[in-house]
């Protein structure tokens, strides 16, 4: 009866993580879209497109910069007093600031107060998901039974793609209205929308209790006082490492879907309802695909799994940029579709490779603190470092070669982190007593 309370445990762990995540992801992905497609005419009026959606996207980079603090402020709040009062504030904190990028006038209403106003809410979206998503995992991955680390981490992860696909289906819906519509009122129906999402995702994690890894921990009264002082000072190769062995996971959909968006609509003559039904397919995709990754990586050696997952990016990105530059839909299908496979399932089983690298004690803000710096390094940099290249060069193959290079640093990172962390559940980093965390 006992082993069936605790499976029954892990399941409702998993799945409260996965609609935790599909919200949080729902909220910061329909930035994106709209960065690509509204935010520079609404927000930054007064430049030409190029430039207004260089500057749109700049603001959706800054959503990144800020996630690293939001790593540090709630790792240090989840690793001091638990993950599920962590939880609550940060899907709290992102719905607020979703909720008023929906209500905020644009430039021909209130002038430079508007893209002023639009950077601060993208920086509370990006403190709140920089502590979503070390959280969300951990609440997955602690309560997983012995040996299945991997596979329940995917349950946090299978949020994003899930999300990321609510949210281009949201727009996709509105992207039928005509232009003015769609850009004086239409845009904001997503945004405003997610508080009814984020009501259904508080009354769910409010029901759950701590992890019981946490428990114990916290039954322990000896807390670390300042764990991002730990993480730098005993673990720092391991940070290092972290945030290269999340680079493909994490940048390459930002090169897929938002700048492949704007690329597309703007260069290739796909029209925005068109292009949004491919990326849509693509997420159906990845939404099929990714948890075989953290299958696969149960089942082999997870050097031999990420491998496997991996190398294969380096023939089929290439791929996909051609078949959406000939402006066929259904080629534009088949090369996101395929593309989609390396990046989605190696995705799946990174949670679980960071959340056994760290000991519980500062597990929350050292998986946070390496996913993060990465996103913000490397995710939220994808779209304007893309469309620079693109500007700049007057050619996809640069872009290309960004997209390969976030595969290369992957691998630079992940297979050292797993000749140091051992391959096999549980591998924690070597820890010395609760005591002596301080």
């Amino acid at each position: 009866m006992q082993q069936d309370a605790r499976v029954r445990d892990a399941r409702r762990a998993g799945v409260t993580a996965f609609v935790g995540t599909t919200i949080e992801w729902f909220d910061f992905y329909i930035y994106g879209s709209a960065s690509a497609l509204v935010l520079g005419k609404v927000f930054f009026a007064d430049a030409s497109p190029a430039v207004g959606t260089l500057a749109a996207f700049a603001t959706f980079w800054v959503g990144f910069l800020a996630r690293p603090l939001g790593g540090l402020v709630f790792g240090h709040f989840g690793d001091r007093y638990g993950r599920k009062k962590a939880l609550v504030t940060t899907l709290t904190m992102m719905g607020a600031a979703t909720f008023c990028v929906g209500l905020l006038p644009g430039y021909d209403r209130i002038g430079a107060a508007a893209p002023i106003l639009l950077v601060l809410l993208r920086m509370i979206q990006g403190v709140a998901m920089g502590g979503e998503w070390g959280g969300a995992v951990l609440i997955a991955t602690e309560y997983a039974p012995p040996g299945r680390k991997l596979l329940y981490g995917a349950f946090a992860q299978q949020g994003s793609p899930v999300g990321n696909l609510l949210a281009t289906l949201a727009f996709l819906g509105i992207a039928q209205l005509p232009d003015a519509a769609f850009e004086s009122w239409g845009w904001r129906v997503p945004f405003l929308f997610s508080a009814a999402l984020v009501a259904v995702g508080l009354f769910i994690r409010l029901k759950l209790a701590e992890t019981p890894e946490m428990q114990a921990a916290l039954a322990r009264k000896k807390p670390v006082k300042l764990p991002v002082r730990t993480v730098l000072t005993r673990y720092p190769l391991l940070v290092g490492l972290g945030v290269l062995a999340g680079t493909a996971g994490v940048a390459i959909t930002y090169v897929k879907t938002t700048f492949a968006l704007s690329w597309a609509t703007s260069d290739l003559g796909f029209d925005r309802t068109t292009f949004l039904t491919v990326i849509s397919l693509a997420l159906v995709v990845q939404v099929l695909v990714q948890p075989f990754g953290a299958v696969v990586a149960s089942r082999w050696p997870v050097r031999k799994a990420v491998l496997w997952m991996l190398l294969p990016e380096f023939v089929l990105l290439p791929l996909m940029f051609l078949l959406v530059g000939t402006g066929n839909f259904w080629l534009a299908v088949l090369g996101m579709g395929l593309a989609t496979f390396p990046h989605a399932m190696y995705y799946a089983a990174l949670a679980g490779i960071l959340a056994r690298v760290y000991p519980v004690e500062v597990r929350y803000t050292g998986m946070s603190l390496s996913y993060q710096l990465c996103t913000t390094l490397f995710a939220g940099t994808a779209p304007i470092v893309s469309q620079w290249l693109l500007t700049a060069s007057g050619s996809i193959w640069p872009v290309v070669g960004l997209g390969l290079a976030y595969t290369a640093l992957t691998l630079a990172g992940v297979l050292p982190l797993l000749a140091r962390t051992g391959e096999q559940e549980p591998a924690p980093a070597p820890s010395r007593t609760t005591a002596q965390y301080t």
